[in-house]
């Protein structure tokens, strides 16, 4: 031991013997006892004990990094949490305001009833329940058997026949001399040629009204046969259907009639549905039609989400609101928004003997959430809602550092299901890269590592 060693042995001694005999030994031993084995160690062993080296190493802090609240995760733990980076980058966010809705038909368009025209016998049926037909396609064969159109075929024949004779008697008399027949007899002959034109055409439209297309009347008049049997045909579509400019299918949604059954004029005989373009009618508060007022005027889009899924793919965006209704619901106190829902086929498939099924992407009664910008916020720090972690008052999110992730306490601005706003004041710059996804389960493994009691309703945001 060197002489500067002894003399410091000599020195502490003192020191700790003027403590004992203030009897305060037992109080200062955490104090010299330190010193004591340190003055003792080997000359130019500077080095702290492997315990102080471990104390000394958590309590050791660096710029943008401490270990009480830094995580390090392996290749495959980031995997085991979904890790996705997300880079802050401000942006504009649109506060928006969520509504419950449904999915409705579009009144007066989107039903076709088809209707018997005229009294008969069903004799074909040329479609089946759920299949999918073109406009104008044939749906029924009937025999007909009413009398009102058999009368009306029976006088156009009869008329028509006596029309022939009175022409044939016009171009005689018309053929002789000047002076052989009266004048009077050939305008007489005019006359009734003028009359039964006109029952003709009278007859004609008759035959039009109980059904009858003007291919069917010219076909009555050329073999002079009465039309026994009509063919019952999908309606042609709207030419106001804009949604729905290119062809598409009609599909049977009931059918309501059976083979041979005898039906009277005006019995329904099938119901056809035209899903190419149907509403969302969401159910908003009275509170909220200011707001809903603004969007509408300014045309902003509005989004829209099925209850039941999960995955924002294939969500209709963009939407336009239609209309506000015009009275507000006495007890609850609100009122329903409708916006136009254009439609897709989902899927397209040929059953037997060339049947064509189709199903929609979208169907009356499904549940949707309406969700309506009413505010926009310009140059926000906007990320997802599973980025940020709740803890009481305190909010975090985790940066990536180098390998590791640090806890940053943030600022909640606004916060819904789909996004959080977080206050540009410093904690983050544009730029860094955060964990999106994983974050409540980075911290987790965090308050684990510091030995910290696990909340199990920590962390999750609603």
């Amino acid at each position: 031991m060197s002489t500067h060693s002894i003399k410091k042995l000599w020195i502490l001694a003192a020191v700790a013997g003027t403590a004992l005999i203030a009897g305060g030994a037992a109080m200062t031993r955490d104090a010299w006892l330190p010193l004591l084995q340190a003055a003792t160690r080997p000359e130019g062993n500077l080095e702290s004990s492997p315990a102080e080296d471990s104390h000394e190493d958590h309590a050791h802090e660096h710029a943008g990094h401490s270990e009480a609240s830094s995580i390090t995760l392996s290749e495959r733990g980031l995997k085991n949490i979904e890790f996705e980076p997300f880079t802050i980058a401000p942006s504009n966010y649109a506060r928006r305001l969520n509504v419950p809705a449904v999915v409705v038909e579009v009144p007066g368009r989107s039903q076709v009833h088809i209707t018997s025209p005229l009294t008969g016998i069903i004799e074909k049926v040329f479609i089946a329940q759920g299949e999918a037909v073109e406009a104008t396609q044939p749906l029924f064969q009937m025999r007909l058997t009413h009398e009102e159109l058999v009368a009306a075929q029976r006088e156009f024949l009869e008329t028509l026949s006596k029309l022939a004779v009175v022409e044939r008697e016009l171009a005689r008399l018309n053929a002789l001399e000047a002076g052989v027949v009266a004048g009077k007899r050939i305008l007489e002959q005019q006359y009734e040629k003028d009359r039964l034109q006109v029952a003709l055409d009278a007859s004609r439209q008759a035959m039009l009204l109980h059904g009858l297309t003007e291919e069917q009347v010219e076909e009555v008049r050329r073999s002079g046969k009465m039309f026994r049997e009509i063919t019952v045909r999908a309606p042609a579509h709207a030419e106001t259907e804009e949604a729905c400019e290119a062809p598409h299918l009609f599909t049977v949604q009931n059918l309501g009639i059976a083979l041979g059954e005898q039906v009277e004029i005006g019995r329904e005989l099938a119901l056809l549905s035209d899903h190419c373009e149907l509403l969302i009618e969401a159910l908003a508060f009275e509170d909220d039609a200011a707001s809903i007022r603004r969007a509408a005027e300014a045309g902003l889009p509005v989004e829209a989400k099925q209850l039941n899924q999960t995955s924002s793919a294939g969500q209709p965006t963009g939407l336009e609101i239609l209309y506000v209704a015009g009275q507000i619901d006495s007890e609850s106190r609100a009122f329903k928004v409708y916006v136009r829902l254009p439609n897709r086929i989902a899927l397209e498939k040929t059953g037997p003997r060339g049947k064509t099924f189709l199903e929609w992407v979208f169907k009356p009664g499904q549940r949707m959430e309406l969700s309506i910008p009413v505010e926009t916020w310009k140059d926000q720090i906007v990320v997802p809602t599973t980025a940020v972690v709740d803890e009481g008052a305190e909010a975090y999110v985790y940066r990536q550092n180098g390998d590791h992730f640090d806890r940053v306490p943030v600022h909640i601005q606004y916060g819904d299901q789909n996004a959080v706003v977080i206050a540009n004041d410093g904690a983050l710059f544009k730029g860094d890269v955060i964990a999106g996804n994983g974050a409540y389960q980075m911290h987790l493994a965090l308050k684990n590592k510091s030995g910290g009691a696990i909340d199990p309703h920590a962390g999750h945001n609603h």
